[in-house]
């Protein structure tokens, strides 16, 4: 019985990729001079730890991250941006966590928008993924489909698709 899984998956060699490019642009750009930054990849606890001056510099961190992320084709809606808080050195700092992995309440909408869909195929939860089986791999295509056009929150691939 055909079947593929719905994940959501970070790959952590290009995000340190794209966090080395933001830093090798920020120091060359001329706003940035004489202001120390701090931007650092944790990949065990994937999150993004960025200490800078103010606030306009961590905005336009935020929007070099973005970009960056984009060039390197994973999906900056992965990053989900914490609250800035001051240090005792007069600058911000700001945790940007990874998110990966779908959670319960996405999932249970996922599984809810496959059978509102009336098409004959199964969906099961399965830790932080979504299963889906069914007869014909058009069927499966068609959920493919439709979860692209339901513009979820989360970034969604379809992996392991067997036949």
């Amino acid at each position: 019985m055909p079947s593929f899984d719905i994940v959501n998956q970070i790959d952590l060699q290009e995000v340190d990729n794209a966090v080395n490019n933001v830093k090798k642009e920020l120091a060359t750009r001329f706003d940035f001079r004489n202001v120390p930054t701090e931007l650092d990849l944790n990949k065990k606890d994937k999150k993004i730890d960025l200490v800078t001056g103010d606030d306009m510099k961590v905005q336009a961190i935020r929007d070099l991250l973005i970009s960056h992320f984009t060039r390197r084709k994973v999906d900056h809606r992965v990053m989900e941006f914490g609250d800035t808080e001051p240090t005792s050195k007069g600058q911000l700092k700001q945790s940007i966590k990874l998110v990966e992995g779908i959670d319960k309440d996405t999932a249970k909408m996922i599984v809810k928008m496959i059978k509102d869909s009336k098409l004959k195929v199964q969906a099961s939860i399965q830790d932080d993924q979504v299963r889906v089986n069914g007869k014909k791999i058009d069927d499966l295509q068609a959920v493919i489909q439709l979860l692209r056009d339901a513009k979820l929150e989360l970034p969604l691939q379809y992996v392991n698709m067997k036949s």
